[in-house]
């Protein structure tokens, strides 16, 4: 039977040693050379190791400080169906659009429209618990809503209904959603926004609506820390 990589070992040693209370929640663990000489292992096994609790979010490295056990936490479960989805009950939502904001180059790229086109940017910051749970930025091109009521997507009369619902309105039938998940690393910036730790894990989903002509309509940035959520994709089986 094949040996687990040495640095599965220690991780698997570490958890049992955090689990079973050795070290106290916010308690700091000793260094990783330490650990590396208690082990009998080089300092990349220990730094594997560690890193792996950090993701797991047993763990939470502290630029300066060291490592620390992290206190659990609930997460959230964000079920994506048809490309829209949410942190489940209970979740609320900050929202601040700006008009005729010119799209960048990938925007541009996305929307299929000219680089500095006008479009509509709004900004979520969604709440659940009184923590932020996920971001989203989106873009719609102004080409498309600009003499609509809908040109604002928290606006009007078509307030809180979702893109498919709001496109549907003037006209314009979404046929289907494109999802493409990222894994990356909480920036400094990231982590401010979210309130975790730089370096934490996240999932970036970069998200595109198309109409039934092929048009993309609609593209959005989310931003899931693993910590604080977990994602379900549902996805429906026809019969035939």
């Amino acid at each position: 039977m094949a040996r687990e990589a040495p640095y599965l070992e220690v991780a698997e040693a570490l958890r049992t040693r955090v689990r079973g209370g050795e070290w106290a929640t916010g308690e700091r663990l000793p260094s990783r050379a330490r650990l590396a000489e208690e082990y009998g292992v080089g300092r990349n096994v220990t730094q594997r190791a560690v890193d792996l609790l950090i993701v797991e979010g047993l763990l939470e490295g502290r630029a300066g400080s060291g490592t620390y056990v992290r206190e659990p936490r609930e997460r959230h479960r964000m079920v994506r169906t048809r490309g829209e989805g949410g942190p489940g009950p209970g979740a609320a939502w900050e929202v601040h659009s700006d008009a005729r904001v010119p799209a960048p180059a990938d925007i541009a790229r996305r929307l299929k429209v000219a680089e500095g086109d006008p479009c509509v940017r709004t900004r979520y910051e969604f709440v659940a618990d009184h923590q932020p749970v996920h971001l989203s930025v989106s873009w719609e091109p102004m080409g498309l809503t600009g003499a609509t009521p809908i040109v604002l997507p928290e606006l009007g009369p078509m307030k809180g209904k979702g893109v498919v619902a709001r496109m549907r309105s003037i006209g314009v039938e979404i046929a289907r959603a494109v999802e493409i998940p990222r894994p990356a690393r909480a920036t400094a910036t990231e982590a401010a926004l979210l309130g975790i730790t730089p370096g934490d894990l996240l999932l970036h989903i970069e998200r595109t609506y198309y109409a039934t002509d092929g048009r993309p309509v609609e593209t959005a940035d989310i931003t899931v820390p693993d910590l604080r959520l977990e994602i379900a994709y549902e996805i429906g089986l026809g019969h035939g």
